[in-house]
């Protein structure tokens, strides 16, 4: 494989990675991943001694850099609003975000007809989140549903709400089926495995 070969193929990549982040409908990882495609982009274009682009490409991430900061710095601020899981907007959100919810809660229609308790949490407001699920004995909750909208799939929404679950008395949380990434995600947010359910502890937080 010669040098242009080897030039070629970084320059091909680093298309692959821009478009790729225009796809991403989170805008941390759509900023991260667009940052990531335009540096390489940069040092391609030195490579070739295309000096107008790698400019361009080092603006980018400099403007990529400064969102991604102010983004960090802005505090969001959440609110947690019990709800019926019959109501009207709970039923809204559902429907809206229906095929989404699909892809990580398959199967969930049936388990939410035994459901008793929701609470939606909304940034600003705007509803964000929304947990679905049945009360049980020493004060624990089976949640059947936990979703939170692609802009906000940073963990900061399900950290708000299980401090704030916990703040309201609830004891331990456990989510009977989980799908393979959804799973990844209650493994990083404390959730241990007991008996083929996932299982957490809020007492401990």
């Amino acid at each position: 494989m010669n040098t242009q070969m080897i030039l070629e193929m970084i320059g091909y990549f680093a298309s692959v990675l821009v478009l790729v982040s225009l796809l991403m409908t989170s805008v941390v990882k759509l900023r991260v991943i667009n940052m990531i495609g335009s540096l390489i982009f940069a040092i391609y274009a030195l490579l070739i001694g295309s000096y107008p682009t790698a400019i361009m490409n080092f603006c980018l991430v400099g403007v990529n850099i400064f969102y991604l900061v102010r983004m960090a710095r802005t505090e969001r601020i959440f609110t947690l609003l019990p709800a019926a899981p019959g109501e009207a907007y709970v039923q809204h959100f559902l429907q809206y975000y229906r095929d989404d919810i699909q892809k990580y809660f398959t199967g969930t229609e049936t388990s939410l007809i035994q459901a008793d308790t929701a609470f939606l949490v909304c940034c600003d407001a705007v509803p964000v989140g929304l947990l679905i699920g049945r009360t049980l004995e020493q004060s624990s909750l089976e949640v059947f549903l936990d979703y939170s909208t692609p802009q906000y799939r940073d963990c900061s929404v399900g950290q708000y709400l299980y401090q704030q679950l916990a703040e309201r008395g609830c004891r331990r949380l456990l989510v009977p089926t989980a799908s393979q990434v959804h799973g990844a995600y209650l493994k990083k947010m404390g959730f241990i495995q007991e008996n083929g359910r996932y299982v957490k502890d809020l007492t401990s937080n």
